[in-house]
C-alpha cells in the first residue's frame, strides 16, 4: 500500500448463530405471554369490579355487616294503685359467629365454660358448626359476668343486651300476670293476653364488624325501639296479699287438695283480687307443676251446690210466682222415680226459711213454678255457659244444656247447684246482680275510671228483697253467720257440692263454698271463696270456707277505708256454734 492512496474496506455481515436468533424468540413470546396475562388481568379486575360488583359487595357484607336487634324495654305491669307488679331489668347475652373463630384453645375454652356454668363438651358443641353465623351461647347473664366473658377476648365471641322480666310480689300475683319466657314474649295470664301493648317493638342497627367481632362502622340508619306500654291492672296489692294469705291457710289447715278466692269491687266489676293455692313463683320455675299453674279461679269448673239457690229462688220472685210471704210445703217429694229431700226436713218455710235452711225441696218447687225456657233464659243472663270474657287466657265457659233437652228433674237439681257447671269467676259476677240493684256487671281485670255499663237481670225491687233475705242469712240460723266480719253487715250463701267422679258422686269427696257482699246494705266488696277437697274433718261451706270470706272482705272493707255499718261490738259466733247445714 502506498502513502497518500486512499481505499475503502467492506465489511462483510457476520451471520447470526442460530442460538441468537433462538433468544431473541423466546423474548418476543414472553413478552407475549406476559401481555395476555396483563390483559387477563385487566379483563379479570373490570369483571370483578364492574359485571360482579353487586355479588361480591354483598358477599363481603354477609361475611363482616351484622344485623344487631335492639330490644325493647318490655312495659311494666302495677296494680291500681301503681305498685309494680312485673318489671324489666338489663341483662346481657353471650353470642357467637363460628363461621368467624379460630378454634378456641382448650385453656381459653375451659375458661369461658366456668364463667357460663357451661361444661366445655356443651360449649364445644355449641361452638361446632363452623357453618352458622350466629349461635346463642348463654343468655339473660349479669352484666358484671358478661364483661368477665369479654375480657377473655376470644374472637367471634360478643354480647347483646337484653331484658328479663321480674315478678316483685311472687307467687302471691302469679296467676294474674303469668310469665315471659326466655325470648321475653308473654306464655300465661296478663303477659299473654296483652303481648301486643307489651312487647312494644325491637329497633335494629346495621353494623360493619371485624373478625373478633368488634364493631368497625354503622352502615345504615340506627332504628331505635319503642318500649312496650305501662299496664295497669285492677288489682288491689293489698288486697291480693291478703286474699292470698288467708286461702293458703284455709288449704293447708283443712289438708284441702287446692282453693281458690275471687273479690270484685262491687260498684265498677273491677277485679281487686284473684288467688289460688297452690301457687307459683315466676322468678324461679325449677320443679313447678301443671297444677301449680292453674288459675282455677278462672279455668276450674265446679257444680255449685247450694250458693246456686239463691240466683235460682230470684226468678220466682222476678216472675211474681212467690213473694217473701208463700210457704212451700217442703216435705221429701217424688219428681218420677227420683227422690228430692232435704237433710234436715221441715214441714214447711217460707222464703226466708228456704235460704237460711238451705232447702232443696223448697228451692226446686219454686224452680220448677217457671218453665225451663224461663229458667234457662234466666241462667244464660247470669252468663253461664259462656266466657266472662275477663281478658284472662283459656278461661272457661261453664256447662248449661239446651232447656229443649231438660227433664223435670233436671230442672229441679240444677236449681240447687247439680247438673250445671260454673267458675268461681263466674259465680261472682252473677253476685253483683245482689250488690248492683239487679244490674249483672262486667268483670274488668284493668282500672277504669269509666266502667262499662252492666246488664239488668232483675228489677230492683226483687233485688233489693234478695239481698235483705241474703243479709238475714247472716244472722243466728242461718247459713252464712261463719262470714260474719265485726263491724260491717253481710250478705251470703254457703254450699258444700259432692264431687262428680265419672258417673257417680263420691260420698267422701266436696268441695266447699262461700259467696257474698259487704257491707250488707251497700255492698262495696263480692268475695267468693272455693275449697277443694277438705280433709280435716269439717267439709261444710259454712265451716271451711266462710271464715275465708270474712278474713277476706273484711281485711279489704278497711283498706278500702269503708265504714263499718255495726257496732264495733258485734261478735263473731264462736268456732263452737253450730253452722246449718248446706249440703
Amino acid at each position: 500500500m502506498r502513502a497518500g492512496s486512499s481505499y475503502s474496506v467492506r465489511t462483510r455481515p457476520v451471520p447470526a448463530s442460530p442460538a441468537l436468533r433462538m433468544t431473541s424468540t423466546r423474548v418476543r413470546c414472553v413478552l407475549l405471554v406476559l401481555a395476555l396475562l396483563f390483559l387477563a388481568l385487566i379483563g379479570r379486575a373490570v369483571y370483578l369490579q364492574v359485571v360482579q360488583q353487586d355479588f361480591l359487595q354483598n358477599q363481603g357484607e354477609a361475611r363482616f355487616r351484622r344485623t344487631l336487634t335492639l330490644e325493647a324495654n318490655r312495659g311494666v305491669i302495677t296494680d291500681r294503685n301503681g305498685e309494680p307488679l312485673a318489671i324489666s331489668s338489663p341483662v346481657q347475652t353471650i353470642w357467637a359467629s363460628p363461621t368467624d373463630m379460630e378454634p378456641v384453645p382448650p385453656a381459653k375454652l375451659r375458661e369461658l365454660a366456668g364463667l357460663l356454668d357451661l361444661s366445655p363438651e356443651e360449649l364445644s358443641a355449641k361452638l361446632s358448626d363452623r357453618k352458622k353465623e350466629f349461635v346463642y351461647i348463654k343468655r339473660q347473664i349479669s352484666p358484671e359476668q358478661a364483661d368477665k366473658v369479654m375480657a377473655l377476648g376470644i374472637p367471634g365471641i360478643a354480647k347483646q343486651q337484653e331484658y328479663r322480666r321480674f315478678y316483685p310480689a311472687g307467687e302471691i300475683v302469679s296467676h294474674i300476670i303469668g310469665f315471659t319466657g326466655v325470648d321475653g314474649k308473654g306464655q300465661e295470664g296478663v303477659e299473654l293476653a296483652r303481648e301486643k301493648m307489651l312487647a312494644g317493638k325491637d329497633g335494629r342497627r346495621v353494623v360493619l364488624k371485624d373478625r373478633r367481632g368488634h364493631i368497625i362502622e354503622d352502615v345504615a340508619a340506627i332504628e331505635p325501639p319503642r318500649d312496650g306500654q305501662k299496664l295497669a291492672l285492677a288489682v288491689d296489692h293489698r288486697i291480693q296479699y291478703l286474699a292470698y294469705r288467708e286461702i293458703k291457710a284455709a288449704v293447708e289447715a283443712n289438708k284441702a287438695k287446692a282453693g281458690s278466692v275471687v273479690v270484685l269491687d262491687a260498684k265498677t266489676g273491677e277485679l281487686l283480687a284473684l288467688a289460688n293455692y297452690p301457687s307459683f313463683n315466676p322468678n324461679n320455675r325449677v320443679g313447678v307443676t301443671p297444677e301449680m299453674m292453674r288459675n282455677r279461679g278462672v279455668i276450674d269448673l265446679f257444680e255449685p251446690g247450694s250458693t246456686m239457690k239463691p240466683l235460682s229462688i230470684s226468678l220466682a220472685l222476678e216472675h211474681g210466682k212467690a213473694n217473701l210471704n208463700t210457704v212451700l210445703d217442703t216435705r221429701t217429694y217424688m219428681i218420677g222415680p227420683a227422690t228430692i229431700r232435704d237433710v234436715a226436713p221441715r214441714p214447711s218455710l217460707d222464703i226466708l226459711g228456704i235460704i237460711q235452711k238451705s232447702s232443696n225441696v223448697g228451692t226446686s218447687k219454686l224452680a220448677l213454678m217457671n218453665s225451663p225456657e224461663e229458667s234457662w233464659k234466666h241462667y244464660d243472663a247470669l252468663g253461664f255457659g259462656r266466657a266472662p270474657e275477663t281478658g284472662f287466657p283459656g278461661e272457661a265457659s261453664g256447662r248449661l244444656r239446651d232447656w229443649h233437652k231438660w227433664r223435670p228433674i233436671e230442672q229441679a237439681t240444677m236449681s240447687f247447684g247439680y247438673g250445671l257447671s260454673v267458675s268461681l269467676i263466674q259465680m261472682a259476677r252473677a253476685y253483683t246482680i245482689f250488690a248492683n240493684d239487679g244490674v249483672m256487671l262486667p268483670i274488668s281485670l284493668y282500672k277504669t275510671s269509666n266502667p262499662m255499663p252492666g246488664k239488668r237481670v232483675l228489677n230492683e225491687k226483687t233485688a233489693h228483697e234478695m239481698r235483705d233475705l241474703l243479709i238475714a242469712n247472716s244472722q243466728p240460723g242461718g247459713g252464712a253467720v261463719g262470714g260474719r266480719i265485726i263491724g260491717y253487715s253481710i250478705g251470703g250463701k254457703s254450699g258444700t257440692a259432692r264431687k262428680l267422679e265419672g258417673r257417680s258422686y263420691v260420698a267422701n269427696k266436696h268441695r266447699a263454698l262461700f259467696m257474698g257482699f259487704a257491707p250488707g246494705h251497700a255492698p262495696r266488696v263480692i268475695v267468693t271463696v272455693m275449697i277443694d277437697e277438705p280433709t280435716a274433718g269439717k267439709y261444710y261451706g259454712g265451716a271451711v270456707s266462710a271464715p275465708v270470706f270474712s278474713q277476706v272482705a273484711g281485711g279489704a272493707l278497711r283498706i278500702l277505708n269503708v265504714t263499718p255499718d255495726e257496732p264495733s261490738n258485734n261478735t263473731l259466733l264462736p268456732e263452737s256454734t253450730p253452722v246449718p247445714v248446706d249440703f
